[in-house]
């Protein structure tokens, strides 16, 4: 279900059809690519900012349309002549004034955003250019009469109102002006220009300029939007994509069934082979750099919380789908595959976070130095040449820096743990660490010893070495609470056991598992860790107690299964090396004499009886594995007690 859901999200992101060429943007300073040859007529639009400036222009630059009525005016002309008698000299002065300003005429008055446009006096049929500034104001016109009584010596005008005889004579046709924008804007072309089929849209090695860039983004565009939904071609493109991930599927079942097993690391694979491929569609959308992208963040971070393998088969997964969205797909895939496999050699253990820096410079050494040695030898060389060619490389490069949040994030999210996690854990100044070598320093040096013994064996048999340090040494953390029941914390040879019948002492060792678990969910520890507190004895006897019950006969009535730890029994190689050297360490201890036969016997006679038990048949180790353990455990026992080989003399 996951995998058809998954195929079904990205067949619906795919291009329409076989990318051909690429959106090109501010740094692409050439075009990399061979000559783009149009298979069809192509007709250039202009962009919604290029029209909306262009209908502005017009809106702005279109005449405004005046009509010339001299009706108002005759009509006052005519009361005016009736001042001739009364007042001859103001009448003279103001005739001769008035004269004038109508042999100009009184416009409208408009808008300061309106004054500079053109004037078009109509008539009928007849219209005439102008400009505003050729035409008195009502204000203007006043002033204009003022000055000339003023020149006349004129104060006193007897009563007479001159602004009575004012008259505008030319009129703003707002409807013949509105229409005559609306004609204009309806006669401007949504095409830029045409480009017939056949012609050279770019050809491979040149530069690109502003407007080269905005045709070929137009084009692929255009060419996208053109095609439509088939369902032929929709589930063609998706069979592809579901045998594509079936792969990713199938290799976790055939070589990683742990990871099958669990739905949310096979969830978390998958959505991080989606999230690359969301990206990618949405850069190719919006014709942004694709390798801009850090490709490389997918193996890093599976690495972090899962193998190498596993890491660069979901890198190879997500490279493959997302060069679906490039134009050179060759190139794209070496970068990214080549890049994700050094990125490994630097991340193969994440025990320091300056590894993710280092990774990051290794990636950009990488992608430059593939890139030219590609554009120089199958690419376009003068391309090399170009600064602006490796801006996406750094800037991807410094992306591959997101690892650090991400990591957290995904750990609060799918609840996993990564090595940095597991170094924070081994801090002694832990709560739980601290206060177990603070209280119960006995329990506490068993707990290193064991860290060590399996930590080694882990090293040869090949598993996650800090993960089962980190498991060894909270797996005793129970004993904090009744720490003087168990024989490394007790003193001067007394035992409150002595005091106790053989089903309470079983009973109250068998707690320390059960109290262990619920002090690691109290302090906050991860599941992975619990893990080790709960199957560290598996489903094991109780074995000294047991014989004890045995031997004495005090309750015939009593089940042998009182004295078997809860379980359950391991899961993995390192749980199944815990529990050997938890065994081995402890039982060490009890050792009278401690010699190479000694040692010797004790390792196998351990490890025998927890394969007798059936305490190893989940987990994913081989006798192979376990003859290599019981070697380490010996050689490391008899360092730790400086027992020396004894050779035939």
């Amino acid at each position: 279900m996951l995998v058809f859901i998954t195929s079904i999200i990205i067949t619906l992101m795919l291009p329409a059809k076989q990318v051909k060429g690429h959106s090109v943007g501010g740094f692409d300073s050439i075009w990399p690519y061979q000559d783009l040859v149009l298979d069809k007529d192509f007709y250039v639009k202009k962009t919604d900012a290029d029209l909306r400036q262009e209908y502005a222009q017009i809106a702005n630059e279109a005449p405004l349309f005046f009509e010339q009525n001299n009706t108002d005016k005759i009509t006052k002309l005519k009361q005016f002549e009736i001042i001739a008698d009364s007042d001859p000299k103001i009448y003279e002065v103001l005739k001769t004034a008035f004269d004038s300003i109508y042999k100009r005429g009184v416009i409208e008055t408009l808008n300061e955003s309106d004054i500079k446009k053109p004037i078009m006096v109509y008539n009928l049929n007849y219209a005439e250019q102008t400009v505003y500034s050729n035409f008195f104001t009502v204000n203007s016109a006043l002033y204009f009469i003022e000055q000339r009584l003023r020149e006349k010596g004129i104060t006193d005008l007897n009563d007479v109102n001159y602004l009575d005889y004012l008259a505008i004579t030319h009129f703003l046709n707002k409807e013949k002006t509105k229409w005559y924008v609306k004609t204009k804007l309806e006669q401007i072309s949504v095409f830029r220009s045409v480009i017939r089929a056949g012609d050279v849209l770019v050809r491979q090695g040149e530069p690109l300029t502003n407007d080269k860039r905005y045709l070929i983004n137009r084009y692929f565009y255009s060419q996208n939007q053109a095609i439509s939904f088939g369902v032929l071609n929709f589930i063609s493109k998706w069979v592809l994509v579901f045998i594509t991930l079936l792969i990713l599927l199938f290799y976790l079942i055939f070589f990683r069934k742990y990871i099958f097993g669990q739905n949310k690391q096979v969830l978390f694979l998958f959505m991080t082979v989606l999230a690359g491929v969301v990206f990618s569609y949405i850069f190719y959308k919006y014709g942004l750099i694709v390798l801009t992208l850090p490709f490389t963040l997918i193996p890093i971070l599976v690495r972090v919380f899962f193998d190498s393998r596993t890491a660069l088969f979901t890198h190879l997964i997500a490279v493959l789908l997302c060069s679906f969205f490039m134009a050179d797909k060759l190139e794209f895939i070496l970068l990214q595959l080549i890049s994700g496999i050094g990125t490994l050699f630097t991340v193969a253990e994440m025990r320091k976070r300056n590894q993710i820096l280092n990774a990051a410079f290794v990636v950009l050494v990488i992608y430059i130095l593939l890139f030219i040695s590609y554009q120089m030898g199958f690419g376009t060389p003068g391309l090399v040449k170009k600064i602006s060619a490796y801006v996406p490389f750094i800037v991807s490069a410094m992306l591959v820096l997101l690892a650090y949040p991400l990591i957290y994030l995904i750990e609060k999210l799918f609840g996993f743990i990564s090595d940095f996690k597991l170094l924070e854990l081994c801090d002694l100044n832990q709560p739980l660490l601290r206060q177990l070598s603070q209280e119960v320093p006995g329990t506490f040096q068993h707990s290193l010893q064991v860290a060590n013994l399996a930590e080694e064996a882990i090293f040869y048999i090949g598993g996650n070495t800090l993960l089962v340090r980190t498991g060894a040494m909270y797996h005793d953390v129970g004993k904090l609470l009744n720490p003087k029941f168990f024989t490394e914390n007790q003193v001067n040879g007394y035992s409150p056991h002595i005091e106790m019948l053989p089903l309470q002492s079983a009973k109250t060792i068998i707690n320390h598992v059960i109290q262990g678990i619920e002090l690691g969910k109290k302090y906050g520890l991860p599941e992975q860790i619990i893990d080790f507190i709960r199957t560290h004895h598996g489903t094991t006897y109780v074995g000294y107690f047991l014989n004890l019950y045995k031997k004495e006969k005090i309750l015939t009535n009593v089940d042998e299964n009182e004295f078997r730890y809860p379980g359950p029994i391991p899961f993995s190689k390192e749980t199944a090396v815990l529990m050997m050297a938890d065994g081995v360490e402890a039982a060490s201890r009890s050792l009278p004499e401690k010699n190479a036969m000694a040692i010797n016997d004790l390792v196998d006679q351990i490890i025998d009886y927890k394969i007798s038990q059936n305490q190893f048949i989940n987990s994913d180790i081989t006798f192979k594995d376990i003859t290599l353990i019981k070697k380490i455990f010996k050689k490391r026992l008899m360092n730790i007690y400086h027992v020396r080989i004894e050779y035939p003399s």
